[in-house]
């Protein structure tokens, strides 16, 4: 093995960029990892080239051939392993306790009041009946006789004006309509659907949204979504501020770094990610073809299963992201916040035909 090229084993050129190495490591991991039926001592190979050449310092040094190809010592046996990450029983991760005063986007919680459910253009009568004073106003700065021509275009002007102050009167009274009917259908509520208890993740996150993200003033919580075309819960939290929409699911996985790849594959501590998956890819689609005109975004938030550091990459893959709470409550809050003004009741009204399972009355 240590006449092995590291370069030739990636399949990369010697002056390979490290984004070029990671993802050519990436692609092997894929096929040689022994879950996919690969080999146990050719993936540690592997993995000890990616290390060599992902490190500026070691690639410099293997470059000049001052070491040799280091070979990684041989794999702890299945049994201890399931020994160091057996389960904790009473083991309970930590919810979110982010200060809000350090959130750069809780000040509009404070200061900003809830809302209506449409913005109502109150300025449309007053705008038409100006438009119409203007143009009636025209024959006073004018001679008292007017060619007929300027008589013809004056009319004109005066019908034009009528016609857009009359539509504009239609577009307040069916805005003001479209307000009230709203507010009697959804009031001031913010929260839809039952959040589930079990397991301990969905719990926590059900708190974190309604202790944080369901402060601003514009948006609205949902539990239990089933997919358009769905009727099964198919997405356990969501968030809807505006015309932004975050879709989240709960997991409780083991400590480790996570990533989403741009292909959508899990990955833990640079490995394939065996012990879990996500249903958002899907559920990211629905929803942005269910809903033009909002943006989409999934979440996989993580929390330990047991004792340990759970650590992510928060770039997105297929749309979805793998966050911790405290990231997740920063990164999504100010997102969020962009558009926290506007409550859109035809999208409001869609989502929430989504909901599975209401609170009994």
């Amino acid at each position: 093995m240590d006449d092995v090229d590291y370069y030739e084993l990636l399949g990369v050129r010697r002056d390979a960029s490290a984004g070029e190495i990671k993802s050519a490591f990436r692609a092997l991991a894929k096929v040689m990892h022994p879950d996919a039926g690969g080999t146990a001592g050719t993936f540690r190979l592997l993995k000890s080239a990616y290390e060599t050449l992902a490190d500026a310092r070691r690639r410099a040094e293997y470059d000049r051939g001052v070491v040799a190809a280091p070979v990684p010592a041989a794999a702890p046996a299945p049994r201890a392993r399931r020994r160091m990450y057996r389960d904790e029983p009473a083991f309970v991760p930590a919810g979110c306790d982010v200060p809000p005063s350090s959130l750069p986007w809780w000040h509009l919680t404070k200061h900003q009041p809830r809302i209506g459910y449409v913005r109502t253009p109150g300025h449309a009568p007053a705008l038409g009946m100006g438009l119409a004073a203007v143009v009636l106003a025209v024959p006073l700065v004018l001679p008292e006789w007017l060619p007929p021509f300027l008589l013809v275009c004056w009319l004109a002007l005066v019908a034009a004006a009528i016609a857009v102050a009359v539509r504009l009167a239609r577009l307040y009274l069916a805005a003001a309509r479209a307000q009230r009917a709203a507010q009697a259908e959804f009031g001031e509520r913010t929260v839809f659907g039952v959040a589930d208890d079990e397991p301990v993740g969905e719990r926590l996150t059900s708190d974190l949204l309604v202790n944080y993200l369901a402060r601003l003033p514009g948006a609205r919580v949902f539990h239990g979504l089933s997919r358009p075309g769905s009727v099964f819960a198919d997405v356990e939290h969501a968030v809807l501020c505006g015309h932004r929409l975050v879709l989240v699911e709960s997991k409780l996985w083991l400590p480790g770094h996570y990533e989403i790849d741009d292909d959508g594959s899990l990955w833990r501590n640079g490995h394939p990610f065996r012990g879990g998956s996500t249903h958002l890819f899907d559920a990211v689609a629905a929803f942005a073809d269910h809903l033009p005109g909002v943006e989409v975004r999934g979440v996989v938030l993580v929390y330990p299963s047991r004792s340990g550091e759970v650590t992510t990459d928060e770039t997105p893959g297929n749309g979805v992201s793998a966050m911790t709470p405290p990231t997740f409550v920063d990164d999504i809050g100010t997102w969020l916040a962009a558009d926290c003004a506007t409550v859109d009741h035809h999208v409001l009204r869609a989502v929430r035909a989504q909901v599975v399972r209401e609170p009994a009355a």
